[in-house]
């Protein structure tokens, strides 16, 4: 079963969590046939290309006990409905700014049960509240990410890391960072991860 992929990689699941990422292919391949969010191939291989992408995020770092998060332009629910599976004390707040998408986000979540997840349409730059995380995943160069977002992160922070944003993000990157001209860290996803899927992967964290 391609869910026993995230138990191998994360055995502190609970029993409830296992489940819980066990419903995800069924819950997706049905809202991908009314609302294409995800690719014909790709939803072949969610657990790898989707789930498990969003969830090298809980590798870098372990989000607290009530650590807010924000996911900007979250798609289908990605990274945020993973992460907020794996961390159930923290909080998600996902938006994305194609209606369609938040109604499978608000469904999948409801399917799950998950209370400590809210969604809303909406554009990253227009967004109210403060964060103690911004998350992404592909949604835009770092730069943008950092002009829509950063003033809308929380100076204070509650982990071992300093509160700030944290992008999924693939290929050369070198021209991109030149241009973000900010100080940031960038992780390989392959050190986490064996699938090949992950050799050109990165995750960005770009300190508030």
């Amino acid at each position: 079963m391609k869910a026993a992929l995230i138990k191998h990689y994360f055995p502190e699941l609970s029993k409830a969590q296992e489940e819980q990422f066990i419903q995800l292919q069924d819950l997706y391949e049905f809202w991908n046939k009314q609302i294409n969010i995800i690719s014909r191939k790709d939803i072949q291989e969610l657990y790898i290309r989707h789930i498990l992408h969003s969830l090298a995020i809980a590798k870098f770092i372990q989000f607290k006990m009530k650590t807010s998060i924000l996911d900007i332009g979250t798609g289908g629910g990605f990274p945020g409905i993973p992460l907020a599976l794996l961390f159930p004390e923290s909080t998600f707040h996902l938006v994305d700014s194609m209606a369609k998408k938040i109604k499978v986000v608000q469904a999948i979540s409801a399917e799950l049960g998950l209370v400590n997840v809210t969604s809303e349409a909406a554009r990253a730059e227009k967004t109210t509240g403060e964060f103690d995380f911004i998350v992404s995943r592909a949604v835009a160069p770092a730069r943008k990410i950092w002009q829509w977002t950063h003033q809308k992160i929380k100076a204070t922070t509650s982990t071992n890391n300093t509160n700030g944003i944290i992008a999924l993000k693939g290929g050369d990157l070198e021209m991109e960072m030149k241009a973000l001209n900010k100080s940031h860290q960038e992780i390989n996803i392959r050190d986490y991860f064996d699938e090949p899927f992950f050799d050109t992967k990165k995750i960005i964290y770009i300190p508030l």
